[in-house]
């Protein structure tokens, strides 16, 4: 069936999309959350219509997601943990806690945003990618010390 997508869906598309997908994934999901409508004639050419002002829209998110992620970019954490014997720390630094890091630094930066594959347990610097918007990346450094 064929879909125009009203809102981002993850590994189906973005917004504006013209898309093929299953019956069941567009009539039983996405259309029901109202994450896309069908692809009438009537409603393609309302999208032909929005494509281009939402292309405007895109292109200004996208600029201004790459201006956030240059001030971002090399910013240094230092998170202090409880550390027991051989330098073991107790539990692990999250990417929660990195969102709460940053937040004190002025960056409003979602737990959701943070890529770490897995929470950290070691001491040391530890390069962290953040996701600020499609394609757009900032690396950022977090450097886990003693609590002292």
């Amino acid at each position: 069936m064929k879909v125009i997508l009203i809102s981002d869906v993850e590994s189906i598309g973005k917004r504006g999309d013209l898309m093929d997908v299953k019956d069941g994934l567009a009539t039983n999901f996405l259309i029901p959350k109202k994450l896309a409508v069908k692809a009438t004639p009537g409603n393609i050419k309302a999208w032909e219509q929005k494509n281009a002002s939402l292309k405007k829209k895109e292109d200004k998110a996208k600029s201004d997601a790459e201006a956030h992620a240059s001030r971002l970019e090399g910013t240094k954490l230092t998170i202090a943990v409880k550390v027991g014997e051989e330098e073991k720390i107790f539990g692990s630094v999250t990417s929660q806690s990195i969102s709460d890091a940053l937040k004190e630094k002025g960056f409003e930066i979602s737990r959701k945003q943070i890529d770490l594959e897995n929470p950290i347990k070691s001491l040391g610097a530890h390069e962290v990618p953040v996701k600020i918007y499609h394609e757009v990346t900032a690396t950022i450094t977090v450097e886990v010390v003693e609590e002292s």
